[in-house]
C-alpha cells in the first residue's frame, strides 16, 4: 500500500466532509434537536449503525462504494464528537 494512496483516499473523505458541512451547517457536532433530543454522538452512532445496515443488505459494490466514504466521514465525526464531549466534562 502507497502513502500517496493513503493520502488520496484520505483526501476524497476530508473534501466529501467539508462539502457537506458547507452544505448542511455544523450539523452532525452542533444537532440541532427539533425531533432528536441526544447528544451529538449518539446521533453519530445512529447513523453509522445506518450505514453498516446497508452494507450488510446490500454488500459492498460500486453501487455502494459511497456508503463506505459516508461511514469512513461518520467515524471521523464521531471522533470529534467524543473528544468535545471529554473537553466539556473536564470544564
Amino acid at each position: 500500500m502507497s502513502k500517496e494512496k493513503i493520502k488520496e483516499v484520505s483526501r476524497k473523505v476530508y473534501e466529501m466532509l467539508a462539502e457537506k458541512n458547507d452544505a448542511y451547517g455544523n450539523s452532525a457536532l452542533k444537532p440541532i434537536n427539533i425531533f432528536s433530543k441526544g447528544r451529538a454522538s449518539d446521533s453519530l452512532c445512529a447513523r453509522i449503525d445506518d450505514k453498516l445496515a446497508r452494507i450488510k443488505n446490500r454488500g459492498l459494490s460500486d453501487e455502494t462504494e459511497d456508503t463506505l466514504f459516508d461511514l469512513c466521514g461518520y467515524l471521523i465525526l464521531l471522533i470529534i464528537a467524543k473528544e468535545n464531549e471529554n473537553d466539556t466534562k473536564s470544564n
